[in-house]
């Protein structure tokens, strides 16, 4: 077994006995291998081990990959700050975005999305440690983002995502993640049916599970400390 097979066993091993424990169902929560920085080979290693869905923030990066591995069955979800200049190469590659912010993205988004694919599913990232130098929409603004997104013809709105500051202390991590719960629950309260909350990483899923999680974005817990930048 390869060290990426062995971690993957690890991780889900993890995730599993997180989700006894909080009483949720082993398969209510998706693992999303985050592979930014990570070569295309290790991506194949990591699909032969039995893992499908991949997370990249780097639009070129991750194109010169899914060109690399076209030949398997992945889905491919882009993680990252989403740019006016990016859009066009997410829709037509992506099956997920997971960092709408603006109205205007998710327009583009949608404009730009082909007719032969299936909807774009998208997550709105929320700001919820609302500091102004971070990324994500103020919860303020929230459901009226979330209204042009559900509105819009070539996207799926699916739920809300989050990147809290990384804290220590396993009840200081569920904060933020609660936060995130029960805004979709009150964004849901207006007619929305979202279903996803994307939020826990490497370091903080077991408080993410907790509070509901239905993605998990793991990325050092499968493929180790990594310099992050072009990978081939």
């Amino acid at each position: 077994m390869t060290t990426i097979a062995k971690n993957l066993q690890t991780i889900n091993f993890a995730i599993a006995q997180g989700m006894r424990l909080a009483g949720r169902h082993k398969d209510a929560i998706h693992l999303l291998a985050v592979s930014k920085g990570v070569s295309a080979a290790l991506v194949r290693e990591a699909h032969q081990a039995g893992q499908h869905a991949f997370g990249e923030n780097y639009i070129q990066e991750a194109l010169n990959k899914i060109e690399l591995l076209r030949d398997l069955s992945l889905q491919w979800h882009f993680i990252g700050p989403i740019q006016g200049n990016k859009t066009q190469a997410i829709a037509a590659h992506f099956a997920w975005a997971h960092g709408v912010d603006r109205p205007k993205i998710a327009e583009r988004l949608s404009a730009q999305r082909p007719a032969d694919l299936p909807p774009l599913n998208v997550c709105i990232q929320v700001n919820v440690d609302e500091e102004a130098s971070k990324s994500g929409i103020m919860s303020d603004n929230l459901l009226d983002l979330a209204r042009t997104v559900a509105s819009l013809p070539r996207l799926k709105l699916r739920g809300l995502m989050c990147i809290p500051a990384p804290i220590e202390g396993f009840e200081n991590q569920r904060i933020p993640f609660a936060k995130l719960r029960e805004l979709l629950q009150e964004i849901n309260t207006h007619g929305l049916a979202m279903d996803t909350l994307s939020m826990g990483m490497s370091h903080d899923f077991n408080a993410a599970i907790l509070e509901g999680a239905t993605i998990m974005r793991i990325g050092t817990a499968i493929f180790g400390k990594r310099s992050y930048g072009e990978a081939k």
